[in-house]
């Protein structure tokens, strides 16, 4: 798959949606508050507006970005359509002393996204589409000026990938199961799969210490192949305030095992723990 025959894909999509909104009787909002396919909290690869602290180390994270639904209609069966799209960066920054942060690497995401959901007595079924685009860059905090070297060594290298990603999930009252399939049609190092399994779950206590404040637990599974498949783990627990399904601020422990979320450090196994502040719109 080509970026020609990814456009005229994404030209079909937003036509048929076009023409959908136009010619049915059903609810439609262009550029729609909140989103109709809410983010998986567990999975790293999601838009975020905040910081992760490592516990124990220098190492921080810092998450810009945003994904937004362009067009969104529903339908008299409870049928929820959605096309959006997603721009986001997740940062690498080195703590020193004195409050300074150099920034050691970075990596960009754009794309689009598309959401189907249906609800039953109670139940919802849906899925969300991505097709996205990431690269990754050393930036000057990875240089060591004193000695004129690379940091551990590592030398800016060409990362790069763009994938079609497939996530449908399954709610239950309080729980919300998901598994899916990434299939990555273009990557730099090409030693990279070409496939990423995925499987989780959330699970959040409404209304058990207020409207306001809900407890979440989160846990994201990745199977990944470079050189050789390998499982990544991501475990997180904590409290959003605010209402669960709108803007509000969430505190998240999360514990991380498996290869680096960043591209420039994409061979590399990691093992923390770290703390997670973020800003939800």
């Amino acid at each position: 798959m080509n970026l020609r025959k990814i456009n005229i894909f994404i030209f079909v999509l937003i036509i048929l949606l076009t023409q959908n909104i136009l010619f049915a009787q059903e609810v439609a909002e262009f550029f729609p508050g909140g989103l109709n396919i809410e983010p998986f909290k567990a999975n790293f690869l999601e838009p975020r507006m905040g910081f992760q602290f490592r516990i124990s180390e220098s190492d921080l994270r810092l998450d810009i970005g945003h994904s937004t639904d362009i067009v969104k209609y529903s339908t008299g069966s409870k049928l929820t359509f959605s096309l959006g799209a997603d721009f986001f960066t997740f940062t690498k920054l080195r703590g020193e002393p004195d409050f300074h942060f150099p920034v050691d690497a970075v990596d960009y995401l754009f794309g689009f996204n598309f959401g189907v959901k249906k609800s039953m007595n109670g139940k919802e079924l849906g899925a969300r589409i991505r097709i996205s685009h990431i690269s990754a860059h050393f930036v000057d905090g990875h240089f060591d000026p004193t000695n004129s070297v690379w940091r551990d060594g590592r030398k800016p290298i060409v990362y790069s990938r763009e994938f079609l990603e497939l996530m449908p999930y399954y709610q239950i009252s309080n729980l919300r199961m998901y598994s899916g399939l990434t299939y990555i049609f273009h990557v730099v190092p090409k030693e990279i799969g070409k496939s990423i399994i995925h499987a989780g779950f959330e699970y959040k206590l409404l209304k058990v210490i207020g409207e306001k404040i809900t407890p979440v637990f989160a846990y994201d599974f990745k199977l990944v192949r470079i050189s050789k498949s390998t499982g990544t783990n991501s475990l997180s627990a904590g409290i959003k305030f605010g209402n669960y399904d709108e803007a509000g601020l969430t505190l998240m422990y999360n514990y991380f095992a498996g290869y680096s979320i960043h591209g420039e450090y994409y061979d590399v196994i990691e093992k923390y723990s770290s703390l997670n502040i973020n800003l939800e719109f």
